[in-house]
């Protein structure tokens, strides 16, 4: 290795030659420094170094998007003007979080839009949305007015499915917002709960059970839109047969925090039917108590699915046990190993 000391990492002391010593070794007086004065030349520097490496970053990313998106057929990438971009008229999702979009402006006004929007061309230079309405308004909100796209052809009657299915698999559509799109596509594309089940990967009954939530009074959707009151105990509400009683359930629901289970004994006594028959007595050993059932509750919430959670007691303590989630089809057990695991293909059911 050569003996020649490098600069990096001792400093500017390294980087910025001293005065040489004078003849004879001894070293010459060094000039008191002098007082640093910002000047506006400075200041225009810095930012004009700031702007050059933003562009850079802008030319380095849409070089690589650019790449990955050349091989695909029917889509391109481009850069559109914001003004020349509608959003989508059917569009599933009627509430952005406010926070979250701000969080987004934040980010965007910061480095930029990472992520393109997809679009797809109504006429000449005019495009609407497929995908990724949140990012738009945030880049309104964040003053820009060209932002990345990737335009691909899309028929209409797979305009909807598209925009469903992005706000579903992310989760930000809540159940009155799913169930008005799966309304939506029934009516325009005259097809049976079977066939919408199976477009967009859900079980029948799923299908079902949410499209019924629009039958609730206003009053109890609202809750619903809300979270004040869950997708679980709304379907409950329905077993009520009149408005006002579904009304008055909801209004319980949310001053009694009840869960779904207790909802639905609740909604029975209501329509007037007989209690359910008391469940046999646990084994022995077997440990039943609220807290399992409320957590059967939340877990049947979260994957849409009926949810058994058992546990032994030993010694008064919780010992082995199991957690069951049941399904109705293959479809619908790939949609919960979906929640369970995003993006382990391996998972599965082909």
């Amino acid at each position: 290795m050569s003996g020649t000391r490098r600069g990096l990492g001792r400093g500017l002391g390294a980087l910025i030659p001293a005065a040489q010593p004078a003849a004879g070794g001894t070293a010459a007086p060094a000039d008191p420094p002098a007082p640093v004065v910002p000047t506006d030349r400075g200041t225009v520097a810095a930012k004009a170094a700031a702007e050059s490496l933003r562009e850079l970053a802008g030319d380095k990313r849409r070089s690589v998007l650019e790449a990955a998106l050349s091989p695909v057929e029917g889509a391109r990438f481009a850069e559109l003007p914001l003004d020349s971009i509608s959003p989508n008229p059917r569009q599933p999702r009627e509430v952005f979080d406010e926070t979250k979009l701000a969080e987004l402006v934040s980010s965007i006004k910061e480095v930029g839009l990472l992520q393109p929007v997809v679009v797809r061309q109504t006429g000449p230079e005019r495009y609407e949305l497929i995908m990724g309405e949140r990012r738009w308004r945030a880049s309104r909100e964040a003053g820009l007015d060209v932002i990345p796209a990737i335009v691909r052809a899309t028929e209409d009657d797979k305009l909807l499915l598209d925009a469903l299915l992005e706000n579903l698999h992310r989760a930000e559509l809540n159940a009155l917002e799913e169930g008005a799109a799966y309304d939506q596509l029934l009516r325009d594309f005259a097809c049976t709960h079977d066939q919408l089940a199976a477009r967009v990967g859900k079980s029948r009954s799923h299908v079902s059970n949410t499209l019924r939530l629009m039958k609730l009074p206003v009053s109890v959707q609202l809750k619903v839109a809300a979270g004040t009151v869950s997708a679980g105990c709304a379907k409950a509400i329905l077993m009520v047969p009149d408005a006002a009683g579904q009304e008055l359930l909801a209004e319980r629901v949310v001053a009694e925090l009840l869960t779904v289970r207790a909802t639905e004994e609740i909604a029975g006594l209501m329509a007037g039917g007989t209690p359910k028959p008391k469940k046999a007595a646990p084994r022995a050993g077997r440990m039943d108590s609220p807290a399992f059932s409320e957590l059967s509750d939340r877990l049947s919430d979260r994957f849409e699915t009926r949810v058994k959670v058992e546990a032994a007691q030993r010694d008064g303590r919780i010992g082995k046990g199991k957690v069951v989630l049941e399904f109705a089809s293959a479809e619908d057990l790939n949609r919960i190993l979906d929640s369970l695991a995003p993006g382990e293909q391996g998972l599965r059911l082909s």
